[in-house]
């Protein structure tokens, strides 16, 4: 969803008490004032003013005027945001202000804020503030683009992404920027959905606890020669937690949280689990390599990995999947043209490739030889 054209507005859209400072031939001077905020403009004019000005192409006027808006005292600034301001006027503010909580609080309610600019404050904004936003049903099913953008944010109560994803089936919204949006709406049927509450609920917070840490690290320690793989030590707790997750908090932990967390999540029993993992926005080429490599996930996965044309350019991952004994015989031989000879006479005495891929990569060798 589009946010509003970026400031400095057109001369023409400003109100036009402000023109006279901020038109294009106005005295330096005079709009080195406005930008300080030393001129006879008050309340909504003078943060507009002030927003139009921080974006002049004047640096030092640009600079002023951006220190004066930072600088404005709450009482000041708070009513200017909840008044009827032009659209990229919110927008520059919710740009500016996105730490601050008091600020978009009042945007958010602000009936004349764009719905792209919702959507990005509710991208990022803290837990409270997600749940202001998200008790306005009206505003959601005709702007799904929020809804997206508050199942995406980490700090968004997994309760309520439960809510947003019921409230979307059940008014036939279907949530095209969240991948595994099918598979949640099925794995919430029957559920018992929680009303907002005032406090986060306990799986809330345990689900937090799951996207605190971050971590890209991979959790499988993988024995090259065995090729066994045994998880790390500092990893169990985040493995415990997992398996206790409901199937609707693991499919949106797959989106929202760190690569440990998907390299767990993609050797689910669940399908839809799974799924949700390996194609996840988030998901990376370093770590679809890791994965490729693995003999716990199913061979669905390693097809798609093997699919995945972005993917299987990396020749990491090409050779990771052959040698893989789960990759389909099919995906295998599409990359043996691609492997380096001493890989291709790895792989025809390996004993855990299928005898087809053995054959064909002997077969290559042969041909490379006589040439």
């Amino acid at each position: 969803m589009e946010r509003p054209a970026a400031l400095p507005l057109p001369i023409d859209a400003m109100p036009e008490a402000l023109r006279r400072f901020v038109a294009a031939d106005a005295p330096g001077p005079a709009k080195m004032m406005a930008a300080k905020g030393v001129v006879p403009v008050k309340g909504g004019d003078l943060v507009t003013l002030l927003a139009q000005l921080a974006a002049d192409p004047d640096e030092k006027i640009a600079a002023a005027a951006a220190g004066t808006l930072d600088g404005l005292p709450p009482a000041v600034l708070l009513p200017a945001c909840a008044a009827a301001l032009p659209e990229s006027v919110l927008d520059a503010l919710a740009d500016r202000f996105l730490e601050r909580d008091d600020v978009l609080e009042a945007l958010v309610q602000n009936a004349g804020i764009s719905s792209g600019t919702v959507a990005f404050v509710a991208r990022y904004c803290s837990e409270s503030l997600s749940e202001l936003i998200a008790v306005n049903q009206q505003r959601l099913l005709a702007a799904p683009a929020i809804v997206e953008a508050l199942y995406k944010n980490k700090r968004t109560r997994m309760s309520t992404a439960d809510r947003l994803i019921e409230l979307c089936a059940r008014n036939g919204v279907h949530l095209d920027g969240i991948p595994s949006f099918e598979a949640h709406v099925e794995a919430i049927q029957g559920q018992l959905i929680p009303e907002p509450t005032d406090e986060p609920l306990p799986s809330d917070l345990a689900f937090a606890e799951c996207i605190a840490d971050d971590d890209d690290e991979d959790p499988i320690d993988r024995d090259p020669v065995e090729g066994t793989e045994t998880l790390k030590e500092k990893f169990k707790p985040l493995s415990f937690r997992i398996r206790e997750m409901t199937s609707s908090e693991k499919i949106r932990l797959a989106l929202v949280g760190d690569a440990a967390a998907r390299a767990l999540l993609v050797r689910d029993v669940n399908k839809q689990v799974a799924f949700s993992a390996i194609s996840s926005p988030s998901m990376g080429e370093n770590e679809a390599a890791a994965i490729a490599h693995s003999k716990e996930v199913s061979e669905d996965i390693i097809r798609y990995i093997g699919n995945r044309k972005e993917w299987t350019k990396s020749y990491e991952v090409k050779r990771a999947l052959v040698f893989n004994p789960k990759c389909p015989v099919g995906v295998s031989l599409r990359f043996l043209t691609h492997l380096r000879p001493n890989d291709l006479k790895a792989l025809s005495r390996s004993r855990g490739v299928p005898n087809p891929v053995k054959t064909a990569a002997k077969q290559r060798l042969d041909k490379k030889a006589s040439n």
